[in-house]
């Protein structure tokens, strides 16, 4: 079983409204497009660093992005 098997559509929808790819978005934090894209399916639990980078690049704050509601 994934370690964090929820895909986190909230940053992919946040990414999309910024009007940046994966790729985009992959370079201002930082990363490789892959990880990105890991992040997104919910195959990789990026460090609080990266998600701080990630909040900065989307204009999000790290609850809109990463906090799940359903806790």
């Amino acid at each position: 079983m994934k370690p964090n098997s929820k895909k986190n559509v909230k940053m992919k929808a946040a990414r999309a409204l910024m009007g940046m790819s994966q790729e985009d978005l992959a370079k201002a934090a930082g990363v490789t497009r892959q990880t990105i894209g890991m992040i997104e399916a919910g195959d990789y639990n990026p460090t609080l660093n990266l998600c701080i980078a990630i909040c900065k690049t989307l204009n999000q704050t790290l609850d809109g992005l990463f906090w799940d509601d359903e806790n």
